[in-house]
């Protein structure tokens, strides 16, 4: 039969490459047994006012044309295998469910092959809402005496525009049986499809489920349980049930209460200052800087500490995510205090102690209380059974406002505690180690696709639609460390996560240079680099400063790769400065994460240095002070720059963010941003002090080849292969 490959699939390949407990044996079974939706006996269904309860998309009755107007066909990753690795379908007349003789879809499958092996079903939905509907169903089963696959993953895509050319999937398992059953999946478990930048999809996720651009069926060999087979399928629908299930947007619920006092007045505003030691007095700082540039950064790092210092919570020690400054003066009316936090917070924290010891602010003894309240907590808090904590946490009750255990961050929290317990081992040593055995990142890894999952939705009992699969990002730090731990394969670095993507992907920014074949440490990867004017450099997702360069404070990139990772970093910080100075023609530069005058907290970044490239207009502060190890004249003449143009200075340091075109500042404090600039800072003036700490940690050290191997700008093959694991 002929072989249809739909031009979709590559969408759904380079999403699932990249675009928080016990487990210690996580392996595909129990991922399957995670993910796998209920089964239930086919229902009849009402009809509501908002239309029929089930739209159906192909009961195969007429042939392969679905009933949305939408084609179907067959598809195999790599048709050149087509002996060994295909997907035959046919329209067959079968016993149905109801025992009834009708025409079903057949698809014989195989993945038998030597080399990797990935194909199977696509039917287009054609632009369908389904945002009235909450489940989807189909009947399915396996034939015996061909055998079957037990289990296999589903998709459905969205198109992000007119062209599809970006789209966002969906994703489950399909239980397969011998016997005809309803498999019934509940939309809400497809966590991919919800648009989360989104405020009404937090209201209604359902409102996420439209423009449905196709249904995808995938046999991957390392995935099914037979490697060839026979299944059966029909009626497959969306309905609506009236009991969409729990959401990856739903937050636990908890019966206790801070105060009586009113939440978002004045008055709760000022009840929750309380519980600091301390709340800005003014909101626009004026004074006299030292010329001398250290001098000048350690001024800013002792204003910047202040926020850590004071707005962390006095009886649990855990720092306080945001705060926003009043209209016309700090606490009254406008004023925010976000009395939550995120996990990556209080790793930060624990390193912005740590930083703040360094640079004599405290002492040796105050640093280890203040480190020692914060980690007594983290024992109480409640976590997932896996041993990680959630996302979030509500800083006064200590109680999780999150279901989502997210691997990034539950990494940059173990980051922090690796720095503390090696900043002072004879003090913490042992109660952080019983918080680092606690659990083991391979919780968070994807042993079919070779990367680590974004998260884990605990009401949902599923993992996320997406990996990180982007080389160049943020959670190289938390990937570097957990392979160093041995808890995920050092494979993963290099087979799992790319460089670039295939030149034929024409929704990337721009067509990488050189991506050929090169093998380091035994593993075979592809290669590759961007170029911008004179510069060639790795690009990272986003073009972010956060993306690049965060995952420096705590990895020796700059020292053990010259010519691989901290080469690109220094391309990268450079890259930063003159788009937006030569580009742009801004007067400042740095964009990365940060809030806008808005109120929101939105992405930045400098395009060009971006696989997909963020937008431009707000630049960070924190973009300059990771920018430090690098080119630290221009980094501190660009953060002089930003007090001298700009009304952006407070008694904690930088506010967040200024809008360049409107001048105006976001008065806002992030836990994050400030610990980036402090710690930065520290690094900077101390000869990498949290690099240091984080790397004389034994377990840590043994992650030093990850980065010494690697020159990315080679045109030849880096084969450091003696001694390496194939």
């Amino acid at each position: 039969m002929k072989k249809f490959f739909s031009s979709l699939l590559l969408c759904l390949i380079i999403l699932q490459a990249g675009c928080s407990q016990g487990f210690s044996q996580q392996s595909i079974e129990r991922l399957s047994k995670v993910q796998a939706p209920a089964v239930s006996p086919k229902k009849t269904l009402p009809t509501t006012s908002e239309g029929p309860s089930v739209t159906m998309v192909a009961d195969f009755e007429k042939g392969l044309e679905n009933l949305l107007g939408g084609q179907t066909g067959d598809w195999n990753l790599n048709p050149s295998d087509v002996n060994n690795s295909y997907t035959d379908l046919a329209i067959v007349p079968f016993p149905g469910k109801d025992g009834k003789e009708s025409k079903v879809l057949r698809l014989t499958y195989s993945v038998d092959s030597d080399i990797p092996a990935q194909n199977g079903f696509w039917t287009k939905l054609m632009g369908f809402d389904a945002s009235q509907y909450d489940h989807f169903e189909m009947d399915v089963k396996g034939d015996a005496a061909k055998g079957f696959t037990e289990k296999f993953k589903m998709e459905i895509k969205k198109c992000l525009d007119k062209d599809c050319l970006e789209t966002v999937q969906g994703s489950a398992i399909v239980p397969v049986t011998p016997e005809w059953q309803t498999v019934n999946i509940p939309l809400n478990q497809m966590t991919g499809l919800i648009d989360f930048q989104n405020p009404e999809a937090w209201k209604n996720p359902r409102i996420s489920y439209n423009n449905l651009n196709e249904l995808i069926f995938i046999f991957n060999d390392k995935f099914v349980t037979k490697r060839t087979g026979r299944i059966f399928f029909d009626n497959i629908r969306f309905t609506r049930t009236g009991q969409p299930g729990p959401s990856a947007v739903d937050h636990p619920e908890y019966g206790l209460k801070k105060t009586t006092i009113p939440h978002g007045t004045p008055e709760f505003a000022k009840f929750l200052a309380g519980r600091l030691r301390g709340f800005p007095k003014t909101i626009s700082v004026k004074k006299q800087f030292p010329e001398e540039d250290k001098a000048f950064l350690k001024e800013v790092a002792r204003d910047t500490w202040r926020f850590f210092d004071e707005i962390t919570d006095t009886e649990h020690g855990l720092p306080l995510d945001n705060i926003k400054l009043g209209d016309t003066v700090p606490l009254g009316e406008g004023t925010w205090i976000g009395d939550y936090t995120n996990i990556t917070n209080v790793g930060v924290y624990l390193m912005a102690v740590v930083s703040a010891y360094d640079l004599g602010f405290i002492t040796k003894e105050d640093a280890v209380a203040r480190m020692q309240k914060t980690l007594t907590t983290m024992e109480k808090l409640e976590c997932h059974k896996s041993g990680f904590p959630y996302n979030y946490y509500d800083t006064t009750l200590l109680v999780p406002t999150s279901y989502f255990v997210s691997f990034v961050d539950s990494g940059w929290l173990y980051l922090g505690y690796y720095v503390a317990k090696n900043a002072f081992p004879e003090e913490l040593s042992e109660q952080v180690g019983r918080l680092l055995a606690r659990a083991n990142f391979k919780f968070f890894y994807d042993p079919v696709a070779n990367q680590m999952y974004h998260g884990y939705y605990e009401n949902l009992g599923v993992y996320t639609d997406y990996r990180y699969g982007v080389f160049y990002a943020e959670p190289r730090a938390a990937t570097y460390m957990a392979i160093a731990r041995g808890d995920v394969p050092e494979k993963l670095w290099f087979e799992g996560v790319v460089r670039t993507f295939p030149l034929n992907y024409k929704w990337q920014s721009q067509t990488p240079k050189n991506r050929t074949e090169r093998t380091v440490l035994g593993y075979k990867y592809a290669g590759g680099y961007y170029e911008w004017k004179d510069l060639q450099y790795v690009p990272s997702w986003g073009g972010s400063s956060f993306e690049a360069l965060m995952p420096t404070v705590v990895l020796e990139e700059k020292k053990l790769a010259p010519e691989g990772l901290g080469k690109n970093d220094a391309v990268h910080a450079q890259g930063q400065m003159r788009y937006a100075l030569e580009e742009l023609g801004m007067p400042v530069w740095g964009m990365s994460p940060s809030a806008d005058p808005s109120g929101s907290y939105t992405e930045y970044g400098a395009k060009p240095f971006g696989i997909k490239g963020y937008k431009a207009g707000v630049v960070t502060p924190h973009a300059s002070a990771l920018a430090l190890e690098f080119m630290p004249a221009e980094a501190v003449q660009n953060l002089r720059k930003l007090i001298e143009l700009y009304d952006i200075y407070g008694e904690y340091g930088f506010y967040d963010a200024v809008s360049v075109p409107e001048g105006k500042v976001a008065r806002k404090y992030y836990s994050l941003d400030q610990g980036m600039i402090l710690i930065a800072i520290n690094n900077y003036l101390h000869d990498g002090a949290i690099r240091k700490r984080f790397h004389a940690d034994p377990e840590m050290k043994k992650g030093d080849n990850l980065l010494t191997a690697e020159k990315f700008f080679e045109t030849a093959s880096q084969d450091t292969s003696a001694g390496a694991k194939p």
